[in-house]
């Protein structure tokens, strides 16, 4: 099949982080990866889809730089990647992105946003929800099995199956999700707020906003060498210091894990099929 004559979901990665240095020379930067994996996830759509990716790198500490809105004003469709930054930061270059994502949120009202792990945070502190480590300090690492809700289940397709288990690699987490009361004014009174999966270290793995916004905690793309990779690099970093957990969660990277199901049902929702879910989450 010519991907090229396929109808084209147009994505932006903003990538707000690098890939490790043996992820790089294995799979290039976290926008290639993504592609990688969401060009997949096109290919069983229903009819398949092809996937355009552009990248932009916004890590100023790093060399990279926040794109004005003019840059971005045509994309409808933009994910923003992991980091080892914190979301809850006030690094100017977080507080830059965060301006944009406002401004796109309140302009373009066409876009799609979507977010993993830090991108997740920062979109949820966007719309006013505190994000923080978690209070014990403890980390979520590796293969991990995460509760859905009614609208998760719909959302990624599994009606009969409560579950999915995806990769995680963090320690903060979103508190609460957002409210129309907490997001200053960008969500409508009437705009809700769903919590599509939990797990006892976090309560909200992602959110959705009918039509606007889908995140995950969870890195959908990551596989077992990159979560060995991302574990052993906090380990030497002296973030991680529970050294058994994290050995667990080495011994399980192996494990398979439904990172395609999460990218199909991200694709959809930039797409624009997303209302179904909302729809058969009510009659639950």
């Amino acid at each position: 099949m010519v991907v090229r004559d396929l109808p084209k979901v147009r994505m932006l990665v903003l990538e707000t982080d690098e890939t490790l240095p043996e992820t790089q020379k294995d799979k290039g930067h976290f926008g290639q990866v993504l592609h990688h994996h969401f060009s997949k996830a096109g290919l069983n759509h229903d009819p398949p889809l092809g996937v355009e990716t552009d990248r932009r790198f916004v890590v100023a500490d790093k060399g990279g730089k926040v794109p004005a809105y003019d840059e971005v004003k045509d994309y409808h469709a933009i994910l923003m990647t992991g980091s080892c930054f914190d979301a809850h930061s006030d690094n100017p270059w977080i507080i830059e992105l965060m301006n944009l994502l406002r401004e796109i949120w309140l302009r373009n009202p066409q876009c799609k946003l979507s977010g993993v792990c830090f991108g997740h945070q920062l979109l949820c502190r966007l719309f006013g929800s505190a994000v923080a480590p978690e209070p014990s300090g403890k980390w979520e690492l590796g293969h991990t099995k995460i509760d859905l809700t009614a609208v998760g289940q719909q959302l990624f397709d599994v009606p009969e199956t409560p579950y999915v288990y995806l990769h995680q690699m963090h320690q903060d987490h979103v508190t609460s999700p957002p409210t129309p009361e907490s997001s200053g004014g960008l969500l409508a009174k009437d705009r809700k707020v769903h919590v599509w999966g939990s797990t006892p270290h976090t309560a909200v793995q992602g959110i959705f906003i009918e039509d606007r916004v889908f995140t995950t905690q969870a890195h959908l793309a990551f596989d077992e060498d990159m979560v060995h990779r991302e574990i052993q690099v906090r380990v030497d970093g002296g973030g991680i210091k529970d050294l058994e957990h994290a050995n667990r969660a080495k011994e399980t990277a192996h494990l398979k894990h439904d990172g395609d199901v999460v990218a199909a049902a991200i694709l959809r929702f930039f797409h624009g099929e997303d209302s179904k879910a909302v729809e058969e989450a009510k009659k639950k």
